[in-house]
């Protein structure tokens, strides 16, 4: 349990750390905008300094605006996700006030392009390990949620308005960086989150009835147990088959750890599915 909670913390704040790196060193002094809700602060940052002649940074923009997506969470997805993505985002914003803005190419293509890969690997990390980057990684879970498709799809058309106030705000070539950055992103959390948002997972256990009652305590999805026996050990066994949604997956590894560390799962990518599958 120690070790599973130690490396998502990890990965977590590594990801909080790529995030401020595609920032500071990429896309903030090229003007060209973020996935999500540091896209938006990143923005309005922009706003501020150019037009009201006021200087707020983007780490402070981006902390007071996931507050009230924060209780979306809270609510809506759970407290363990919600937790993660709190501290994804206090660590996002110290290290944008820590490290400085540095532009390390005067091509607006490779900043457009490397600051894309760079905050997709971060935020398709930290989604894989069943934590968010806060802001718009929360809507589109909630939304993916709802409707059951890929959520980078959701970040491209969340983030469409980021795109048209970069190009009435400023160049209309901003707009268009922007959305080579926003498709970048979108692109490398779908190869490194899921391209397909449910899995089936196939469990053989000794311990059906103990790791069904710890996952029903984690998450409400019907099981299916069927009888199984080793063929070359005959011995009696159980197979457990469930469908899940992707980000479920981290806390259905951990709890197979937990209380059977010896069963072999199987997990497979679910392209659709026909009857009820509980979305809330």
């Amino acid at each position: 349990m120690f070790l599973f909670e130690a490396r998502r913390i990890i990965i977590v704040v590594f990801g909080a750390l790529l995030n401020a790196i595609s920032l500071n060193f990429f896309l903030i002094g090229a003007n060209v905008y973020a996935s999500g809700f540091t896209g938006a602060a990143q923005l309005l940052s922009s706003v501020f300094n150019d037009f009201m002649g006021i200087g707020v940074s983007t780490g402070i923009l981006l902390f007071i605006l996931n507050i009230p997506v924060a209780i979306l969470g809270w609510r809506k997805v759970g407290k363990g996700f919600t937790v993660y993505s709190v501290i994804s985002v206090l660590f996002t914003t110290v290290f944008l006030e820590v490290m400085p803005v540095v532009a390390l190419s005067e091509d607006i293509i490779l900043n457009a392009v490397f600051g894309g890969v760079i905050a997709g690997t971060g935020v398709g990390m930290t989604l894989k390990m069943g934590a968010s980057t806060g802001g718009m990684d929360i809507v589109a879970m909630v939304l993916s949620r709802m409707k059951d498709r890929p959520i980078g799809t959701y970040f491209l058309l969340l983030n469409s308005i980021i795109i048209v106030m970069a190009g009435v705000l400023y160049e209309p070539e901003n707009a268009l960086y922007t959305l080579l950055t926003l498709y970048v992103t979108t692109r490398v959390i779908d190869a490194i989150h899921t391209r397909h948002e449910k899995v089936t997972a196939m469990i053989i256990t000794h311990k059906a009835d103990e790791l069904q009652a710890a996952i029903h305590g984690t998450m409400v999805r019907g099981i299916t147990i069927l009888p199984a026996k080793g063929a070359y050990t005959k011995e009696d066994k159980h197979m457990m088959y469930l469908v899940v949604t992707r980000y479920e997956l981290y806390d259905l590894e951990r709890i197979i750890g937990e209380i059977d560390p010896k069963a072999f799962t199987n997990i497979v990518q679910t392209t659709g599915i026909f009857g009820f599958f509980r979305k809330e």
